[in-house]
C-alpha cells in the first residue's frame, strides 16, 4: 500500500499516492505487494549498523554547492548520525546492479553497484511510510522540480492556496534539488524520491510519505541512476 506523501504535513491515508505531485491521478488497481528476494528479506531483519567516524570527505561531500543557478547551504555533518551519510558498502540486497532499494526499517536507500557493492544513503520516511512495500520503476527524473499541492491538500490547508499553480523550484521547495518519479504498471504512483531542505529529518520518520534525501545526496543519486531503474521498497 502506498501513502500520499505531502512534505511535512500529515494527511489521510490513501491506496496509492504521494502528494509530492498532483497532476496525474493515482492508480488504485494492481497494487499487489511483491515479496522481496530471500537476500532482501534477510537484510530487512533488525540489525545493528556499526557507527563510523566522521571523516574530512564527509564535510566535503555535504559542503555548500551552487547548482543550476541555486545555492544549496552546507549540511553540518557533526549533527548527523554518521551511518546516514553517503558511503559505499557491501550490498545487502541481492538485487541486480542499477536497482534502488529502500530499507524502511533502517532508513537507508541503496543503489546497487556491480561487484557486490552498493551506494548507501540515509533517508527520511513518512510517518505512514512503513506501509509502503513493493516494486516499481523510476520512470523519469527532474532537476529542480516544481511542487504543486493536490487539491485535497489545499482544501485541508487554505494557506497552500497560493501554490495551487505550483511552487517554483528553489532551495525552500519541498522537492529539493532533484526528484525521481515512481511509476507502477505504467501509472504514476505520485510517489517520489526527492531532496529536502529539511535535512534534519533524514534518518527519521518525519515527512508525510515520500522518501527524502539530503539535497547533496539526491544530486549524487540522480547522476548515478540511468534508464528506468527498478525500485524495491521493503
Amino acid at each position: 500500500m502506498l501513502r500520499r506523501c505531502l512534505p511535512g504535513i500529515a494527511v489521510l491515508p490513501l491506496m496509492i499516492a504521494a502528494g509530492c505531485s498532483q497532476t496525474i491521478q493515482a492508480n488504485t488497481k494492481n497494487t499487489a505487494v511483491f515479496p522481496p528476494t530471500p537476500a532482501v528479506a534477510a537484510a530487512a531483519a533488525p540489525a545493528t549498523v556499526e557507527p563510523v567516524a566522521y571523516q574530512s570527505k564527509d564535510a566535503e561531500r555535504y559542503a555548500a554547492v551552487d547548482d543550476g543557478g541555486y545555492s544549496l547551504p552546507a549540511i553540518d555533518v557533526s549533527k548527523v548520525d554518521p551511518k546516514f551519510l553517503r558511503q559505499l558498502v557491501d550490498d545487502p540486497t541481492g538485487e541486480p546492479a542499477g536497482s534502488i532499494v529502500v530499507d524502511t526499517r533502517q532508513n537507508f536507500l541503496y543503489l546497487v553497484q556491480p561487484n557486490g557493492k552498493a551506494m548507501r544513503y540515509g533517508v527520511g520516511l513518512g510517518k505512514q511510510g512503513h506501509a509502503w512495500k513493493g516494486r516499481a520503476i523510476v520512470q523519469w527524473k527532474r532537476k529542480w522540480p516544481t511542487w504543486t499541492p493536490p487539491a485535497a491538500m489545499i482544501r485541508r490547508d487554505q494557506k497552500l492556496e497560493k501554490w495551487r499553480q505550483g511552487m517554483q523550484p528553489g532551495v525552500s521547495n519541498p522537492l529539493g534539488a532533484r526528484a525521481l518519479y515512481i511509476f507502477k504498471d505504467g501509472k504514476d504512483t505520485l510517489y517520489r524520491i526527492h531532496g529536502s531542505p529539511q535535512w534534519r529529518s533524514i534518518g527519521k520518520s518525519a515527512s508525510a510519505g515520500c522518501v527524502r534525501m539530503f539535497n547533496q545526496d539526491v544530486i549524487d543519486l540522480y547522476g548515478r541512476v540511468s534508464g528506468k531503474a527498478p525500485l524495491l521498497v521493503m
